[in-house]
């Protein structure tokens, strides 16, 4: 760590008066309320290297006032939110719960305004602390990701932010880029400073880029060379004397859900266990609470309203399980006082200020109702998570005893960062620096994104059908059949897209009437990650096996995951069938997609028929793109592709599509016209 960077990483930031968004930047004293101490990147070994020490006696002077009486609980306040995602601008509307009508949802979100929101509620209280759980970058808008997410991290800084833990989407582009993100410098593309990067809007001056002044912290990610955390495992902060120590780590099975290039020689670990392992280490250095900034979550359980501070079903399953989230915290030690979640994008408040919302005749009755989840030991915890995009932040009121420094209550509120609040546009009118850096990536951003590059008939969302089958996922098959259909591009005849690469809305655009003219800003929303798309021969059963591994319980699948699928193919699958049993008829006819509309040119042909591969050892040119060619998503069949041939970017192949294809003057993409052979999935009993 440079010594720039260790200065910043040990910096107060000093809240202006007020509403202002205005902060400097000053070296702690001891004896400040702010005071940070970030650990070195933790070894294997659990050798010491903390920077941290024990609670001297001009902090114990703290418990008490004049005279010996006793003084009133010191108040600590978190501010919490995750899955930010680079969202700069808005995201849409937004809704307490769902008994809100669409139309009385206020707009929410954008860089400006979380800054704006962050700096009323530290203006409450002087010991404050801005904290992430994950995902602050990566699959975000264009406005940030075009600029390899500067904007975001930018941003950022202006919000405040101290701590923040990876999240499985810091690692796209992997670990050395992280890196860059974290202590500043261009970006270089072929040895070279890429153009779109050190724009520097809101760095220290044009063609920088400062890097985060806040810590990434990934408790569990070590890298196998070194045996060491890529990053710190965790911060410690200092109010008044009263030591509160923030572990930050993404969910342990990253690898599964990342290019497996961007996890290249880093091992994730389990979850509680590294947090257990910690616990001790901190408390011998005067650690008197301990806060867990997980990537990982959980739902509330249906049907519920979705209240933002609700905790329905405490986060079970809809069979009952445990919710991801829950399977961590029940074998998390009594050391661990606040759990901040994220991941799953879900809004909810498991605490003492939890409330219980039903939707009775329209009306929203709500009820008080104390929870948490359990512990290793039974102790309930409190657990949140900000929904995603910057649309809520979690507002946590902490009060310690002002002599044992013990823990006396935790409260949470989830709050909606709500664009219509007049004094929030006040103090963004009075200091505008958080808006005009985003005004001026959007200016930047804008010829871009506003290119018009197809026409769609109709809505056509990331949602699936009962089969699996999502109208955005058919389109995006399409395009990348399309792309590597040519002979010298590949020779493909079928494509499949997971799943969990179409991104939300799809092309359903809030507020938008259809025909719509669908802008490259529209598809970089879809497909934000950059993949590219690879072609491989498989077989005919590699085919069937790679169908079958879409289900739970099939060759190491964890999750159901329904591929997209491109035209001229068909198949059904059976809902009550055992695993690796599901697949039950597959036909491929072939179609040329490359005219408009597309065109059949041959007989249709069996790949499976009653379950039964019906020529094993046929092969077929398939494309996927290469975070599926690598494995991801747990579809390892792929691994076993031969004659494998690189193509292009996913969005690139997205733009040609809808350009070639569906463009003034020619019709928009229609689902329903035959041609396209939609639906392609069907589910049986």
């Amino acid at each position: 760590m440079t010594i720039r960077r260790l200065a910043l990483s040990c910096a107060l930031t000093a809240v202006a008066a007020g509403i202002g968004l205005t902060s400097t930047i000053a070296r702690a004293r001891p004896d400040e309320p702010g005071k940070i101490i970030v650990a070195a990147n933790d070894r294997d070994d659990h050798d010491r290297n903390d920077h941290g020490h024990d609670r001297d006696d001009d902090d114990r002077d703290h418990d008490r006032g004049h005279h010996g009486h006793p003084r009133e609980p010191i108040k600590v306040k978190v501010i919490g939110f995750n899955d930010f995602h680079g969202n700069l601008q808005s995201p849409g509307t937004f809704g307490i719960n769902t008994v809100v009508p669409a139309a009385q949802r206020p707009a929410v979100g954008g860089a400006e305004y979380l800054a704006a929101y962050v700096a009323k509620l530290k203006s409450q209280n002087m010991l404050n602390v801005v904290v992430g759980a994950g995902d602050f970058i990566g699959a975000s808008p264009l406005i940030s990701a075009l600029f390899f997410d500067e904007p975001a991290v930018e941003t950022l800084n202006r919000i405040g932010v101290e701590f923040n833990a990876v999240g499985n989407h810091e690692f796209d582009k992997g670990s050395v880029e992280l890196k860059r993100l974290q202590n500043g410098g261009c970006k270089l593309t072929n040895s070279v400073p890429d153009p779109n990067s050190c724009k520097g809007l809101g760095s220290n001056s044009p063609g920088t880029f400062d890097g985060a002044r806040f810590k990434w912290l990934s408790a569990n990610v070590f890298e196998t060379a070194t045996g060491r955390t890529l990053l710190p495992a965790y911060g410690i902060k200092n109010f008044r004397g009263v030591k509160v120590a923030f572990i930050g780590m993404t969910l342990k099975g990253t690898p599964a859900i990342v290019t497996p290039t961007g996890v290249a020689g880093l091992e994730f670990r389990d979850e509680a266990d590294t947090v257990n392992a910690l616990i001790p280490r901190l408390r011998a250095q005067g650690v008197d609470a301990v806060v867990v900034l997980v990537h990982q979550g959980g739902f509330q359980t249906s049907p519920n309203v979705g209240d933002i501070n609700g905790c329905d079903g405490n986060l079970k399953n809809a069979d009952g399980t445990d919710s991801d989230i829950a399977n961590i915290v029940k074998r998390l030690r009594n050391g661990v006082d606040l759990v901040i979640s994220g991941h799953t994008h879900a809004a909810y408040n498991c605490s003492a200020n939890t409330v219980d919302v039903k939707n009775v005749n329209g009306t929203a009755v709500s009820t008080p109702r104390p929870t948490g989840l359990p512990n290793s030991q039974g102790r309930l915890i409190p657990v949140t998570s900000a929904s995603a995009f910057g649309r809520i932040l979690t507002d946590i009121d902490i009060s310690f005893h002002p002599k044992s420094h013990k823990v006396l209550s935790v409260l949470p509120t989830n709050r909606l960062v709500d664009r219509t609040d007049v004094a929030i546009n006040n103090a963004i009118a009075t200091d505008p620096s958080v808006k005009n850096i985003v005004e001026g990536y959007n200016a930047l951003v804008s010829p871009l994104a506003n290119a018009v590059i197809g026409t769609i008939a109709a809505p056509l969302p990331n949602s699936a059908n009962s089969a699996g089958e999502m109208p955005a996922g058919s389109l995006i098959a399409d395009a990348q059949l399309q792309a590597t259909q040519p002979p010298a591009l590949g020779g493909a005849v079928m494509a499949f897209m997971n799943a969990g690469g179409v991104r939300n809305p799809g092309f359903a655009i809030a507020g938008a009437g259809y025909p719509y003219n669908v802008t490259y800003g529209n598809a970089f929303t879809v497909q934000p990650f950059g993949n590219s798309l690879v072609t491989m021969t498989l077989t005919a059963l590699q085919i069937k096996n790679l169908l079958e591994q879409q289900f739970v319980g099939c060759q190491g699948q964890v999750q159901q995951r329904i591929m997209q699928v491109s035209n001229g193919l068909k198949y059904s699958w059976s809902a009550a069938a055992a695993p690796c049993s599901k697949i039950l008829d597959v036909v491929l006819t072939p179609t040329d997609v490359t005219v408009t509309p597309p065109a059949v040119t041959g007989a249709p042909e069996t790949l499976v028929a009653n379950g039964q591969v019906l020529n094993l050892t046929k092969t077929y040119r398939v494309t996927v793109n290469n975070f599926m060619a690598t494995g991801g998503d747990g579809f390892t069949v792929l691994l076993g592709g031969t004659n494998v041939l690189g193509g292009a970017q996913d969005i690139d192949a997205l733009t040609a599509y809808l350009n070639a294809g569906y463009k003034a003057p020619k019709p928009a993409y229609d689902p329903a016209l035959p041609a396209l052979a939609i639906p392609r999935i069907t589910q049986l009993p």
